[in-house]
């Protein structure tokens, strides 16, 4: 009977944006002598002993309003505003010792409200709500339900004759705690061929053992062996014996255990404070860590990472007003896309329902979840959003020596093997409110990306001067990010102490800002002046060190930026250049601004080939922030669509392609 966490948070992640200061509160008049019992209510006008509102004007109990299917209440609230004017009314069942949950209604504002004045308001009818326990939903609960119950059943394809199926590939993972973002993402990757060579095909358990450190258990090699081969070998993928059984079910009512991946999550999430924990997490934060890990254990033999089909290059190509053009690289794994809500293909029905809607509120009537339209958004205006032109406001051009405004468009420089696209669905309101795009996305099996692709510097085109803006004699000077300084001194820390941190960190962010500051606060020059010469006469830099980054593979000049930040400790300054991958980008960029070419792509020895892609995993998400709710996996193998939803694994039905949060593509190789 208890309110979980999760479902606080996704209640608190509805109403974030909705309850307003009611107008009414503060002046709020009352009347009579009424004294409410703390239980036993009833509706004054019919018989009904739930959904109860009470008037905070007079004490009234009346019923709330009527459901689109005949639940609810009789509208007796709603009349009696009408014939009185009295504007509040708080839901009772609601009330508790924590007044800030209750459901306080205003009438003439139609919307859940905040009462600052609740307690006396309360206080004046006799009623003690510290003693009090919550017995109905509030107003909030009962939309949330009504507005994810539809997405919830569509995704997880509740109510449908799903055949389960066993076999090699179709081995479920058990739910570990809010671990569904993992095993829907987990399911994906291993049906790429890249991953499956890398740790089942080519790689056998023995041989995974005989290789791992010390302690196999902590080693992500052996636990992703470990895992491949309990996903992809078909052994664990069976119907389950009931307790007391001797026999299978049959295979129509057969469920399977599935495995428990508890040793791949504690290794893969020891080196994150979030994924080490049982709380749900954004799947395609863990999507891009996970990666990560995988680069950084393939790193002494680059031509095994199988992370390296996901990666491709972006260029950016910048246009200044004088006609002069600068290009900027960066390597990514997916491909962040914004929902374009005025490319709707379905604006004369989402406007007819929204006049529907209207009609209904007023009317005091509830909107059923089958009625409900939401916008639907071609996948191809998503990619024309990406490569259309921007313009950037302010811009300092190095050829007029003055702000301008210069026009930006991107594209990529390789197609990798396996495309996948992210679905900006969660977006920041204003005042930093957290909101999910209820939106559909159109998304057809094959697309064609080719157009998409970066040309490089063409000829005629001129690059832009690298000169910084006070000449070049100074753009080698330390200059720090005021953002950053600016956020550090919000915490109390001293002005030019904040300086020094962005400086020495080369402005990587507030965190490793703030590493360094509680690092170095005890250094005896700490006071001084920052100095304006040459950086390398501040900071010394062990060349055996720098050395040892370059026998990783990393360039000199950024395995020198990497040491300055990280204060000369190899392990650090690695992390540093996983971390930072745009430095290594923007370094390459720089060394060869001057040519025609690039003589070292940062691209190069990337999987590349044609822009056609095909798609073949779905990663949907259910609920209000990516800190609550579900995730489920939908994958096409052997030429028909499996839903992985945990543990369970079955043919899909109506397989939800427009719920994507994450879509996988493959490259069609003609």
């Amino acid at each position: 009977m208890a309110e979980g966490a999760e479902r606080k948070e996704q209640v608190a992640a509805w109403t974030a944006d909705k309850k307003q200061l009611s107008a009414y509160a503060m002046d709020l008049r009352q009347i009579g002598n009424v004294v409410v019992p703390p239980s036993g209510w009833k509706c004054a006008k019919c018989d009904k002993r739930d959904n109860l509102w009470l008037n905070l004007t007079d004490g009234m109990i009346l019923c709330g309003r009527r459901n689109w299917d005949g639940t609810g209440g009789n509208n007796h609230a709603i009349e009696y505003y009408k014939e009185t004017g009295y504007p509040l009314a708080v839901k009772l069942g609601t009330i508790t010792s924590d007044l800030d949950a209750a459901d306080v209604f205003s009438y003439p504002e139609d919307d859940s409200v905040i009462d600052p004045l609740l307690a006396q308001h309360l206080a004046y009818f006799g009623i003690d709500f510290s003693s009090l326990q919550k017995t109905e939903m509030t107003t909030a609960e009962r939309e949330l339900d009504q507005n994810t119950n539809f997405d919830w059943d569509r995704i997880q394809e509740s109510g449908q004759d799903v055949e389960p199926i066993f076999g090699p590939g179709y081995t479920g993972l058990v739910n570990l705690g809010n671990s569904c973002y993992m095993a829907a993402t987990m399911q994906v990757v291993f049906s790429t061929q890249s991953f499956c060579r890398r740790y089942f095909m080519n790689q056998s358990l023995k041989m995974a053992f005989e290789t791992a450190p010390a302690d196999p258990t902590v080693d992500l090699n052996m636990q992703l062996t470990k895992l491949a081969h309990g996903l992809l070998s078909g052994k664990y993928s069976f119907p389950a014996v009931e307790k007391g059984e001797t026999t299978a079910p049959s295979v129509k009512d057969a469920k399977q255990e599935g495995i428990p991946p508890r040793m791949f999550k504690a290794v893969i999430a020891a080196s994150h404070p979030e994924f080490s924990t049982v709380r749900q997490q954004d799947a395609l934060e863990f999507f891009l860590h996970f990666l990560d890990q995988v680069e950084r254990s393939n790193a002494v033999k680059p031509e095994l990472d199988p992370s390296r089909s996901f990666k491709f290059g972006v260029e950016e190509r910048i246009l200044c007003s004088s006609g002069k053009v600068a290009y900027n690289k960066r390597l990514d794994y997916i491909l962040s896309l914004n929902i374009p809500l005025h490319e709707a293909t379905n604006k004369e029905e989402l406007e007819a329902f929204n006049k529907s809607k209207a009609e209904k509120i007023s009317e005091g009537k509830d909107v059923s979840s089958d009625e409900i339209v939401r916008p639907r958004v071609p996948l191809e205006a998503c990619l024309a959003n990406f490569a259309a032109p921007e313009e950037i406001p302010d811009f300092y051009s190095s050829a007029l020596k003055a702000k301008t405004t210069a026009i930006k468009t991107a594209g990529l420089t390789s197609f990798p093997d396996y495309l996948v696209l992210h679905m900006r669905k969660f977006v920041m309101e204003a005042g930093w409110v957290p909101k999910k795009l209820d939106v559909y996305i159109d998304v057809p099996d094959v697309i064609d990306i080719s157009h998409m692709r970066s040309k490089g510097l063409q000829p005629g085109e001129e690059l832009l001067p690298e000169a910084a803006p006070e000449g070049a004699a100074e753009s080698s000077q330390p200059v720090a990010d005021e953002a950053i300084v600016a956020q550090l001194a919000s915490m109390g820390f001293n002005q030019l102490h904040c300086q020094k941190a962005a400086i020495n960190t080369l402005n990587a962010g507030v965190e490793e800002a703030m590493n360094w500051l509680l690092s170095h606060m005890d250094d005896p020059d700490i006071d001084a002046p920052i100095s304006h010469g040459s950086q390398s006469a501040e900071i010394s830099i062990d060349q055996s060190k720098v050395d040892t980054l370059i026998s990783f593979g990393f360039q000199e000049e950024i395995a020198r930026m990497a040491l300055k930040a990280s204060g000369g400790d190899i392990e650090k300054a690695t992390d540093w250049i996983f971390n930072n991958p745009s430095a290594s980008a923007s370094s390459a960029m720089d060394t060869n601004a001057s040519s025609n070419g690039p003589s070292t792509p940062v691209d190069a020895g990337l999987p590349d080939g044609g822009g056609r892609y095909r798609l073949f995993g779905i990663v949907s998400h259910i609920g209000t922030s990516t800190q609550c709710g579900h995730y489920v996996a939908h994958i096409l193998k052997d030429g028909r669509w499996v839903i992985f939803n945990d543990d369970k694994v079955g043919a899909s039905i109506n397989t939800p392609k427009d719920m994507g949060y994450l879509y996988f593509f493959e490259r069609i190789n003609s």
